[in-house]
């Protein structure tokens, strides 16, 4: 083990010892791939990645595989049920469809999965419900939190807050968190489907979508847009590539740029810090 990680640490480190797994978040990976040093290293004793923790942007999962070779396997989870709920294994990330790229991979069959709507029914396929699970190697509940743990298994059923959608194949594709999702004029907007998109131009390294205050729509959308190294885009034409991808309602109405994005301590784009700059003295909750 490294005892923290850097681009350099962990390309040095492969090249070294001749790792042959390793896990990533994909915020690790995308500073891997932008790493100007990257060819400097033999990484052929790489295997597998696996990578998790946060939604992976799908053009940049292309990028990767291109780059190492079919060695990635993603694991989708939490800590409530036995870590893993779905599996995109390796032969299953084909970089001629980044519709597939884009999902978490398909249930496992140790647990009971299912995408249910807010009364607790389950949801037509291809529609959007939260992924949901049960079974005997799901969690009992949270230690001395009985309000919380009533609240978790609304319906008999572990609520993951994620929303997902389920394919013709039985591929799940996450939308967004339950708590991340905009609404704005009336719709549904899933943050992670509009990273995708931004995430197709070229000079995109990385994204966060969140909704802010509006007067007339309640929330809109932002784009916090990290570039690559020597990369420039206007704000407008990534709006113009989301409204012409989603559709209007789903177009950034403001874009900043940044130097890097905040995360959590898993690695995760830390949208409640994003947040809470905006939201500070409104009504909305940030958490």
């Amino acid at each position: 083990m490294i005892p923290y990680f850097t681009p350099d640490s962990f390309l040095e480190t492969v090249q070294e010892f001749k790792v042959t797994a390793t896990m990533l978040v994909p915020t690790m990976l995308y500073t891997i791939l932008d790493n100007p040093r990257i060819d400097e290293f033999d990484l052929s004793s790489l295997e597998t990645v696996y990578y998790g923790a946060a939604a992976a942007s799908p053009t940049r999962l292309k990028e990767a595989i291109d780059k190492f070779g079919q060695i990635f396997f993603q694991f989708y989870g939490q800590a409530e049920c036995p870590m893993t709920i779905t599996v995109l294994r390796k032969g299953e990330h084909d970089t001629n469809d980044l519709a597939r790229l884009a999902t978490c991979g398909r249930p496992v069959p140790w647990v009971d999965v299912a995408l249910l709507d807010e009364e607790g029914n389950k949801v037509t396929r291809g529609e959007p419900g939260e992924i949901c699970v049960r079974g005997p190697l799901v969690m009992g509940g949270y230690w001395n939190k009985p309000e919380e743990t009533e609240a978790a298994f609304e319906f008999g059923w572990l609520h993951t807050g994620d929303i997902a959608r389920e394919d013709a194949e039985g591929f799940y594709t996450i939308v967004d968190r339950k708590k991340d999702m905009i609404i704005s004029g009336g719709f549904n907007v899933f943050p992670r489907e509009i990273e995708d998109v931004l995430g197709t131009h070229p000079a995109v390294a990385q994204s966060a979508v969140i909704g802010v205050p509006d007067e007339k729509w309640g929330e809109s959308v932002k784009a916090i847009v990290v570039l690559r190294p020597g990369q420039s885009v206007d704000a407008d034409d990534l709006m113009s590539l989301v409204k012409e991808a989603k559709g209007a309602h789903y177009a950034p109405k403001s874009v900043e740029f940044v130097e890097e994005i905040p995360l959590s301590p898993l690695g995760k784009p830390d949208k409640k810090a994003l947040r809470a700059q905006y939201w500070s003295d409104a009504t909305r909750q940030v958490n």
